[in-house]
């Protein structure tokens, strides 16, 4: 198993409590079958922790409180859609994943963690129209614009879309305004979360779903 540096072991005991262990047999799963399954490169292994565990996991932030379904676009090796999981146990998650391959490695990761996780192989496209969900996140998908073509469609009233970026972040939040506002978006911001705790903070992309005038009576408007 890969252990937890102990200069990160403060955050990871703040973002996961006493599922923990939960987090470190996930991150052991994936240091040692992420490489030859095509899940991770290897380089990825050493930096799992601060790189993408806890970088997804700071996610969790920016979760409503009273979020109680979560949709994960693109979920790929279980980033960030398994770490949420772990991190929010009272928040059901899917994991929608189009390669079999990487939907078979989702399952295992069900099959021995027990988390609850659901997981649908299909495109995020597939899914308009049938289901809707509180939250809905993505991880190195596919730019502002496309992504969000394919998600927000899927972000119930009042919910949010959380868009994990890098730098680019401001470039690509200019340039998709229009879209947002014409897809239902509103309210699109950047933030970061573990500034202070990690080398290298989560930068999100949060755009809320409207609720229509109509309907803003709605505890969730």
């Amino acid at each position: 198993m890969l252990s937890l540096p102990d200069s990160l072991r403060p955050s990871a005991e703040r973002l996961f409590a006493d599922r923990l262990e939960l987090a470190e047999r996930f991150t052991g799963m994936l240091a040692e079958q992420g490489p030859e399954r095509g899940l991770i490169g290897p380089r990825e292994v050493e930096r799992l922790w601060e790189r993408h565990i806890l970088n997804c996991a700071l996610m969790a932030d920016a979760i409503d409180p009273d979020a109680s379904t979560l949709a994960d676009v693109g979920s790929g090796a279980g980033l960030p859609g398994v770490v949420l999981a772990i991190a929010r146990p009272g928040v059901r998650v899917t994991l929608i994943e189009t390669m079999q391959r990487r939907a078979t490695w989702l399952e295992e990761i069900e099959a021995e963690l027990g988390l609850g996780l659901e997981v649908v192989r299909a495109r995020a496209e597939d899914l308009h129209g049938a289901r809707s969900f509180d939250v809905v996140t993505a991880r190195a998908v596919a730019a502002l614009d496309k992504l969000a073509r394919w998600t927000l469609p899927l972000v119930g009233e009042g919910g949010q879309l959380l868009a994990m970026k890098g730098s680019s972040a401001a470039d690509e939040l200019d340039a998709a305004q229009k879209l947002l506002r014409r897809l239902g978006g509103t309210d699109a911001q950047i933030s970061q979360y573990g500034v202070g705790e990690v080398e290298v903070p989560t930068t999100v992309v949060q755009v809320r779903r409207r609720v229509p005038a109509s309907r803003k009576g709605d505890p969730r408007g």
